[in-house]
């Protein structure tokens, strides 16, 4: 189905509350992050918090199999890396990609956090994959078009010298986790769909420090570059309005 779906009055007092309760966590999991702390610690913090408020859930865990209420991916890991008893060290980057269901409604957001003191190649990465998210953000109202959030992402990106993992996407959500459209984070401008006031998408560059290319792991979830280079990710869950857009996560 190519509708894209718009919340009602109702469902966006709800979404509010559920993207109140992802932010809040994510800032908590922030200040956990240190050299010696092991990524399942940091799933266990996270699910603790999320199920502190009635009614709210891990949106992740159970979904298609995933085991995990975050999804943590340390360095050149990109996306959905199951939290272990891997230790984080000195100088390390990790993604912390967390969504929350909260009466049937998903958002879904991400940081990169440094552990420790980075490199300011590193840091770098970080800002930069930010900003774009930030620019990408400031342009979403009423009838933008995929293709320009897509395009700014890529400037960004490429103008710092990075480059956006083609096949990763961000997406819409809503009533689902993932949903029509997909939002590429390269494109064109004035192209793809148009968005209505009251649709709900996930905006996230995924960015590599070198190869554009990713490659599975054993586990069948996490994805990692193909080169090894260090990757970082930022998501915001917003909702569409007249002249802006509201984050909602």
């Amino acid at each position: 189905m190519n509708d894209i779906q718009v919340l009602t009055p109702e469902e966006i007092i709800s979404v509010r509350f559920g993207g109140g309760v992802l932010r809040g966590c994510l800032d908590y999991l922030a200040t956990l992050v240190q050299p010696g702390v092991t990524t399942e610690y940091l799933d266990e913090k996270a699910e603790e918090f999320i199920r502190s408020y009635d009614g709210a859930a891990p949106a992740f865990k159970g979904y298609q199999g995933f085991p995990s209420t975050l999804c943590t991916s340390v360095n050149e890991q990109c996306v959905h890396g199951i939290p272990s008893n891997r230790t984080l060290s000195e100088g390390d980057i990790v993604s912390m990609d967390c969504g929350v269901l909260y009466h049937g409604l998903y958002t879904d957001a991400c940081i990169t956090v440094p552990v420790g003191h980075i490199s300011a190649s590193a840091q770098k990465l970080l800002d930069t994959t930010q900003y774009a998210l930030e620019c990408a953000v400031k342009i979403i109202r009423k009838e933008t078009k995929v293709g320009d959030i897509s395009a700014v992402i890529q400037r960004v990106v490429e103008e710092a010298g990075f480059h956006p993992v083609r096949s990763l996407t961000g997406h819409g959500l809503g009533r689902t986790l993932h949903q029509f459209p997909d939002i590429p984070n390269l494109g064109t401008p004035d192209t793809g769909a148009p968005l209505p006031v009251g649709a709900l998408i996930a905006i996230e560059p995924i960015v590599s420090a070198g190869s554009d290319e990713i490659v599975d792991s054993q586990d069948g979830w996490t994805l990692s570059i193909r080169d090894k280079a260090l990757s970082a990710h930022f998501e915001h869950t917003v909702l569409v309005r007249e002249e802006d857009c509201e984050i909602i996560a």
